[in-house]
């Protein structure tokens, strides 16, 4: 058996818990290889809608066995919270959810630290969750860290103390007037709730699991156009949003990667600052933000909309090695007179569907096609063909222009509202 890839395409919140959770059927293992709290994937079934943050998407099947990877920042406090409220759904946690001990740990002052340094950056702020994610990267990368593992080491409070006090002269030297003790109380008693879950070596446990023929499905967060090295730079996540970020946040090897599901929504939306080539500051903008929900399910702030972008969608299916695509949110669509879609960029002149290498500097202007639109209510249709002419029309020019057929078609929130082309 080999391991299959589930993961977004564009600036996140491309509906990737939906997709797991509806996949999840067919696979023994859903493991998250990277990201953190900042996170959100909604899932929606038996007229309830979930949220999660850093379990894996596939923790509300009782088959399932769910592995939090080594690539993950763990969040104690949240992570409890977490566990709480899935548990009172009558999901027995403790029996499928693993925890790497390679998986860095978010300390109470790397939120801090996240806070202060993006309230520094003024006017230039990066779009920060302030949920620690950066804070903890960094540290991880500057080989100074605390690792899950170490919360059941017997140095942990040494370990602990060190990283507070290295923490602390940054967060003086930024001017941060912040207490301490009001964040404490409530981490120490979260390490001692993680305390009683399974703290593994998990990429012995993926390998074995892989060797013994179970089904893997890994699960990405954020989305490849917020990749650290690829995505829209200084404007991204910390950590590998594509498919290779699989392989070093679960500790398995390439050839293991058999399919990748790429999700694409049917128009773009981006949350924080950034650049986004499509955005609509406009009604149409407002109009997609209003039916498509468009508020983050961790953060709730709104999120910016736009036509759907075939050079960037392109791009990320190269980088990513698409087998499979899957579209979301084509009912939010149904309704509009006429849809735009992006599938050239004019850069000084120049047409172009190559990415430059700075989005943000270069002078873009998309170049539009436009569709007739849709209408009717998309999320009571189960196969292709019941789907309007129209909006069949407009998905089979993405297929055209990107090369990777269009296997799956999300109609709604709920994991029902799904077609299978």
């Amino acid at each position: 058996m080999k391991v299959d890839v589930v993961l977004g395409l564009q600036w996140g919140d491309e509906g990737k818990g939906k997709i797991v959770d509806v996949l999840t059927p067919k696979y023994d293992v859903v493991a998250r290889f990277q990201g953190g709290p900042n996170a959100g994937h909604s899932l929606e079934f038996g007229g309830n809608k979930y949220v999660l943050n850093t379990i894996p998407s596939g923790i509300f099947h009782e088959h399932c066995i769910n592995i939090i990877g080594n690539g993950v920042v763990v969040d104690p406090v949240q992570l409890k919270k977490e566990i709480e409220k899935a548990e009172t759904t009558g999901v027995d946690i403790r029996k499928n959810l693993y925890i790497s001990e390679k998986a860095h740990v978010i300390l109470p002052t790397h939120r801090l630290v996240d806070a202060a340094s993006e309230a520094k950056k003024g006017v230039h702020k990066v779009g920060s969750t302030l949920r620690g994610i950066s804070p903890t990267y960094q540290d991880k990368i500057g080989r100074s860290g605390m690792r899950i593992g170490d919360l059941i080491g017997q140095n942990f409070m040494s370990k602990y103390n060190t990283a507070v006090a290295n923490h602390k002269i940054l967060l003086d030297s930024l001017g941060f007037e912040y207490n301490l003790a009001d964040h404490e109380p409530a981490f120490f008693e979260a390490v001692e709730f993680l305390k009683g879950f399974k703290i593994v070596n998990t990429e012995y446990y993926v390998n074995q699991l892989i060797t013994d023929g179970k089904r893997v499905l890994a699960e990405g967060a954020q989305g490849t156009l917020l990749d650290i090295d690829f995505g829209s730079y200084p404007f991204v996540t910390s950590s590998n949003t594509i498919t290779g970020g699989a392989c070093s946040g679960l500790g398995i090897a390439p050839q293991k990667i058999n399919k990748v599901f790429g999700i694409f929504k049917a128009y773009c939306t981006r949350v924080g600052n950034g650049p986004f080539p499509t955005e609509q500051e406009n009604e149409t903008g407002e109009l997609l933000r209003k039916l498509g929900h468009e508020f983050g399910a961790t953060t709730g702030r709104p999120r910016r909309t736009g036509w759907l972008d075939l050079p960037t969608l392109k791009y990320a299916i190269m980088l990513n090695g698409v087998t499979d695509l899957i579209c979301t949110k084509s009912d939010v669509l149904s309704g509009f007179e006429e849809v735009m879609l992006c599938d050239s960029y004019s850069i000084n002149g120049k047409i172009t569907d190559e990415l430059p290498f700075n989005l943000l500097d270069a002078e873009v202007t998309p170049q539009y096609k436009a569709f007739k639109g849709w209408s009717g209510n998309l999320s009571s249709m189960r196969t292709y063909n019941e789907l309007p002419e129209t909006f069949r029309t407009y998905m089979d020019f993405v297929e055209s222009k990107i090369g990777v057929p269009v296997n799956m078609i999300s109609v709604g929130p709920d994991r029902e509202e799904t077609i299978a082309k």
